[in-house]
């Protein structure tokens, strides 16, 4: 299918409109946070992050946890509705934990869940976002696409059942 009927999935800002399934678009393999604050991924990540409201007495259950252990890989494609609906509120819980941004691995693939990242086969992806707790290093579970309950509220569950 040619590229530019592909999909009319948009975001639109002013008279300008981004379409987020063209590959001119994509983050692939590792990248920071900071990409997604920038244009044109900040089209939808700064509304969603801001719009997001946590749910801060879910949130609150992890005060006791130690962050120290817990690593948290997050698989996303920038092409992805469900990815740039989810990992936008997923940051916004993170940063009311404080959990800390260097933890945090960001890994972008294409349309076929295929990332230039050596160790990515490993990680059998489906589906996007699969957000993937590891808990010293272990996998502790994971968040895959949707969340079962909520973000919050299945991030505990993993959470409190590796401590």
């Amino acid at each position: 299918m040619p590229e530019n009927i592909a999909s009319t999935e948009q975001t639109y800002t002013g008279s300008q409109a981004t379409n987020f399934s063209g590959q001119s678009t994509w983050l692939l393999g590792y990248f920071t946070k900071e990409r997604l604050t920038e244009p044109p991924h900040s089209e939808w990540y700064v509304k969603g992050y801001d719009k997001y409201r946590v749910d801060t007495n879910v949130v609150n259950k992890l005060t006791d946890v130690s962050r120290n252990s817990i690593t948290i890989k997050i698989v996303m494609g920038t092409w992805c509705p469900d990815s740039r609906r989810e990992v936008p509120r997923f940051m916004r819980i993170l940063d009311y934990w404080e959990y800390p941004e260097d933890k945090i691995t960001f890994i972008g693939v294409d349309d076929e869940k295929k990332s230039p990242v050596g160790e990515y086969e490993n990680l059998d992806i489906e589906r996007v976002p699969t957000f993937i707790f590891y808990v010293n290093n272990v996998e502790a579970g994971r968040i895959i696409e949707n969340p079962v309950t909520s973000l919050e509220m299945d991030m505990v569950k993993i959470i409190k059942r590796n401590e």
